[in-house]
């Protein structure tokens, strides 16, 4: 009985031992744990269009999404070690740079001539970027990556780079099944990470479905919106992806949008429509954020346009709405603002 008793005692010491010397405040380490793949996989909402991406060829995993999500926060991808992707594209603003750059901040201090857009929904977009550069999600990280004023590095040197990091050789090897880094690997779990980024759980979203409601002057903006913007800003994406001139003043920057990768007089100076959704984190607006607030960008666009040249011929005519539709629209477009995606974990910089 005394053995049997010392045996039951042992055991328990050693069981309160094993509990107490845990880390409580550690988050797990995304090396070692392997969570459900549910949180991994494609996300196409119901009603949504089927995405231009396809993940036939690139099949997310959580080793290849956890290694996009240190790349896309890895500043040795940058000339001067100092950038990286998420610096002008963090999820408190909607995966955009905030209000404390208007233009895109890069290597050496330097400025580039355009606001960063805001990083969701990438998969449902035909063409990337303001001015549709790239048509494939897989290569936009060549765009900035390559960009003198951005992260000037050649896709060649990245792949130098990371492959004298023991820490980059063993995420590899956990998504790939081997050591190998090549600028195709790279690619790929760059777009699984930011191909995840979907936001569709915004208070919209919620009424869609059925499990929430608009307040009144919500509704009214609904239909406000519906009148005067859903034509450029289509639902459920709130973008028709497309490339227009909205009559924007040419500023000192003198960017002529379309036009640099087109090189069609019938482009210059479109811009892609950008989605409406996340406007509350994404300020300022426009591809040079020369707007502050919501009511600077409806300002513009109920007073009249200045540069006529390829206008758009839905913004010939000023949409003139009232001090309250403006507000009421405004209540409608905060709707559009998923507080989910701009915080989940799963998206944050691994520190």
């Amino acid at each position: 009985m005394m053995k049997q008793f010392l045996g039951y005692i042992t055991l328990i010491f050693i069981l309160a031992f094993s509990f107490c010397t845990k880390d409580k405040g550690k988050l797990p380490d995304p090396m070692v744990i392997e969570p459900e793949a549910a949180k991994y996989a494609p996300v196409v909402p119901e009603g949504w269009p089927q995405p231009a991406y396809n993940f036939s060829g690139n099949p997310v995993t959580y080793d290849g999404f956890t290694l996009g999500r240190y790349l896309f926060y890895e500043t040795v991808l940058s000339d001067d070690t100092t950038t990286s992707c998420g610096t002008c594209h963090q999820p408190v603003f909607g995966f955009s740079n905030g209000p404390s750059h208007v233009l895109s901040h890069g290597v050496h201090d330097l400025l580039g001539k355009r606001n960063a857009p805001a990083l969701f929904n990438l998969t449902w977009s035909p063409k990337l970027m303001w001015d549709g550069a790239v048509n494939n999600l897989e290569n936009q990280p060549l765009a900035p990556l390559s960009n003198p004023v951005e992260l000037n590095i050649s896709i060649g040197q990245a792949v130098t780079r990371l492959s004298n990091m023991p820490k980059y050789k063993a995420l590899f090897k956990k998504a790939y099944g081997d050591t190998v880094i090549n600028s195709q690997r790279i690619l790929k779990a760059f777009a699984q990470f930011m191909g995840l980024l979907v936001s569709y759980q915004s208070k919209y979203d919620k009424v869609k479905k059925g499990e929430d409601s608009f307040t009144a002057a919500e509704s009214n903006g609904y239909t406000i919106f519906k009148n005067n913007c859903a034509y450029c800003h289509a639902e459920p994406l709130f973008s028709d992806y497309s490339f227009r001139n909205k009559g924007l003043p040419i500023t000192a920057l003198k960017d002529s949008g379309q036009y640099l990768i087109t090189q069609s007089s019938l482009d210059i100076y479109k811009f892609k429509v950008p989605s409406l959704r996340n406007l509350g984190f994404t300020a300022p607006y426009m591809h040079d954020g020369r707007f502050t607030t919501i009511e600077d960008v409806l300002t513009f666009f109920t007073t009249g346009v200045a540069n006529t040249q390829n206008l758009d011929p839905f913004m010939a005519t000023p949409h003139v709405i009232s001090t309250q539709e403006k507000s009421d629209l405004i209540s409608f477009l905060n709707t559009l603002n998923d507080y989910k995606i701009v915080n989940d974990e799963r998206f944050k910089e691994i520190h």
